[in-house]
């Protein structure tokens, strides 16, 4: 195996936390991997990892060599780029997180036009809410919607999207026709208990700002899973585009405070910072910005 090689190999080794998890993240023996580290130390005559049965640090040579590799590894991969971006040169492996509901609803159709494009690269999905990560579990790219809040990745913006306050027909029998900000906040909400806090922002016909301090009696890290309960009259969802706007136009939904304004959620392609970003990547997150620009089904025009 050729340095640069073992040099990639060592970066996975720190990047994933111990050489058995970089071994199932390269899909490749865990002897195999214990021995290219071994070469690459015994090249450098330099201990880089303190590793036990039990213990795994870096010294602190290999913190330097570390932070050097990484960015070399960053412009060799870049310099290859330079002359070999082509779709039929793309192969190897690519693993991306996307949430469940976007992914079983929407994101296959991308998936798929992506690998008649690049057939050769080797994908592995994760579907999940939960936000994953990316450098312990060897995601290259993940598909994240909403606000950003770690400072340790890059993004890159792919979707904005609407989100509409919306119960079902049954469940608004109990309130006035068109419900005030005053009787909305006396309402039972369905929450997405991913998202740090319950507060709802949005802005009145004025143009001023104001607040819903909303009760939740049902929860979940689902959005499909708070769209079923909200139909079932539950209470009231507060959702992006993607997941409510079918019930919306089927009538199994009515949407609330249509005349206020609320905040536009974006999804991003996000990739960690410290880690060079793959041609594979790159090629899958310029696919993305480009498929979504024409294909965004689930759009309600002017509603």
């Amino acid at each position: 195996m050729g340095q640069l090689e073992n040099v990639q190999v060592f970066i996975r080794v720190v990047e994933a936390g111990g050489i058995s998890r970089a071994a199932e993240q390269l899909d490749v023996a865990k002897s195999a991997v214990s021995r290219r580290l071994s070469e690459l130390e015994n090249r450098l005559q330099t201990k880089l990892i303190q590793r036990t049965t039990r213990r795994f640090h870096l010294t602190e040579e290999g913190k330097k060599y570390y932070e050097k590799a990484t960015s070399v590894v960053a412009a060799f991969d870049e310099l290859d780029g330079c002359l070999l971006d082509l779709p039929d040169k793309l192969t190897g492996r690519l693993s991306v997180s996307i949430p469940l509901s976007f992914g079983i609803r929407h994101m296959y159709k991308a998936i798929d036009g992506f690998r008649a494009v690049y057939p050769d690269i080797q994908l592995n999905v994760d579907l999940s809410d939960r936000e994953v990560n990316m450098i312990e579990e060897g995601i290259d790219v993940a598909f994240r919607i909403g606000d950003l809040n770690d400072s340790s990745i890059q993004a890159r913006k792919i979707i904005p999207m609407r989100v509409f306050m919306a119960a079902a027909p049954k469940y608004l029998k109990q309130f006035s026709e068109n419900p005030s900000i005053a009787e909305v906040n006396k309402m039972t909400f369905l929450r997405y208990s991913a998202k740090p806090s319950n507060l709802i922002r949005l802005v009145n016909p004025k143009g001023d700002s104001e607040a819903i301090h909303p009760e939740s009696d049902i929860q979940s890290n689902n959005g499909d899973f708070l769209l079923q309960m909200g139909i079932l009259g539950h209470g009231v969802v507060v959702m992006p585009e993607f997941i409510c706007g079918q019930a919306i136009k089927n009538g199994d939904l009515n949407t609330i405070l249509t005349d206020y304004k609320f905040d536009m959620v974006e999804a991003y392609a996000v990739y960690p910072q410290n880690r060079f970003l793959s041609r594979n990547a790159r090629a899958f997150i310029d696919y993305l910005v480009e498929f979504y620009k024409k294909n965004r089904e689930w759009e309600l025009g002017g509603v």
